[in-house]
């Protein structure tokens, strides 16, 4: 936990434990009303080991103490409603630094004890108490689980033994909800960083497109200019300023969708068959038994544009990749179960080599064989977040007989 790099807290070191806790969410951040871990309402499994603990001792009561520098606070309790106290007052703050179990039968009768409100009756009437410090692999000591009653007790050693066997199962359900929360953060930060990236990307592409048109606005009408006649040495410039400019623009509505995937997802039962319709009418080619791209129908749930998106770049993809031997054909396939659905898409093009297949997922990866028509090496790094955004995954595999097959996976609604 944060904890783990502080070592064993003391009174001078009251700021460090304060942010060592705060950092872990086991008390409030500044601004906040209560501890993260308390927020995140997923705190039964440390309410259960606090309820075994206090039935395994035969006593009424249980709590999870957390200490600070000024303040006890109860983070799941037993018996009563968890609450916090000053760490004046507080009958663990005495001993959770000893690294001992305390265990003592009639705290009335106890030095360290006699004089605490818990025992005199201004706020309880504990009689039999027991704490086990909640310390940490490194030495750092979170608080402690402690159970008492308002009568004297003596459970055994063997109940004791279990007793610090659940402290330990406490300090690992804590770590457990800190590392939730981290996650919980990273997460939070990442869709902020790229929502920011989908804004800076399309601020970018509009800034771009703008003077990129008026090139190629201006290489159209040199194309057309009369003066210019085929055997001009300006003919050739105009070509090779004009696919430059189409293939930037083309990358730049690439970057855009890379940027844009998983925002605003609208997933929903859709047809496979419907997407892959719609493919074959946007890149002008056959569709159908026999023609260039076949697809058996198909419902899953995903968002229907983006199922387009990814379909349309596994399909340019084989058209663009296709074998120098043969006619191109796409066989787009699939399978329904109680997971969701897993869609297939076959080509008999070029084919990947197995070592290449990962790398060429990621952006800008480009194998740049001969024969390769243009790219940016953005399509399959697209698809693939499109399937990530969906709770599923892309892999690339060997279609028999030769080719390439996207195996993408679709988890149920």
């Amino acid at each position: 936990m944060a904890g783990i790099t502080s070592g064993m807290a003391t009174y001078s070191q009251a700021d460090q434990r304060d942010a060592s806790l705060r950092e872990d969410g086991l008390v409030p951040g500044t601004g906040d009303a209560e501890p993260a871990i308390l927020a995140g309402k997923s705190l039964e499994p440390l309410q259960n080991v606090v309820e075994l603990a206090a039935k395994l001792c035969g006593v009424p009561f249980g709590v999870v103490n957390v200490v600070t520098s000024d303040q006890q606070r109860q983070i799941a309790a037993a018996g009563i409603e968890a609450d916090l106290c000053s760490r004046e007052d507080s009958m663990c703050a005495k001993v959770f630094l000893s690294g001992q179990t305390t265990v003592v039968r009639d705290a009335s009768r106890d030095p360290r004890f006699v004089s605490s409100p818990f025992v005199t009756g201004d706020i309880a009437s504990v009689r039999f108490y027991a704490s086990v410090p909640l310390e940490t692999d490194s030495g750092f000591v979170l608080g402690s689980l402690c159970v008492f009653s308002d009568t004297s007790a003596a459970p055994n050693a063997g109940q004791i033994g279990m007793l610090e066997i659940l402290a330990r199962q406490v300090v690992e359900l804590l770590e457990l909800q800190r590392r939730t929360l981290q996650l919980n953060k990273a997460l939070e930060d990442l869709r902020q960083s790229n929502a920011k990236l989908g804004e800076f990307a399309g601020r970018v592409s509009h800034d771009l497109r703008i003077p990129l048109t008026t090139i190629l606005g201006y290489v159209e009408l040199g194309e057309d200019d009369p003066d210019i006649g085929p055997d001009h040495p300006a003919v050739e410039y105009f070509q090779l300023i004009g696919a430059s400019g189409r293939r930037m623009v083309g990358m730049l509505e690439d970057v855009l969708n890379y940027s844009k995937v998983g925002g605003g997802l609208r997933a929903q039962q859709t047809s496979l068959h419907t997407a892959a319709e719609e493919v074959a009418r946007d890149l002008g080619i056959g569709f159908g038994p026999g023609a260039v791209l076949d697809c058996e129908d198909l419902q899953l749930y995903a968002d229907p544009g983006q199922l387009r998106t990814l379909l349309q770049n596994l399909v340019a993809n084989a058209l663009n990749y296709r074998s120098p031997d043969r006619e191109p054909v796409v066989r787009i396939s699939g399978v329904t179960n109680y997971h969701g659905a897993t869609v297939l898409v076959a080509d008999n093009g070029k084919g990947i080599a197995p070592g290449d297949r990962l790398r060429v997922l990621e952006p800008l990866v480009r194998l740049h064989r001969n024969g390769d028509g243009d790219g940016s090496g953005l399509g399959l790094a697209i698809c693939r977040r499109i399937a990530q955004a969906h709770d599923g995954e892309l892999t690339l595999t060997e279609t028999p007989g030769g080719g390439t097959t996207a195996v993408v996976t679709f988890p149920a609604a």
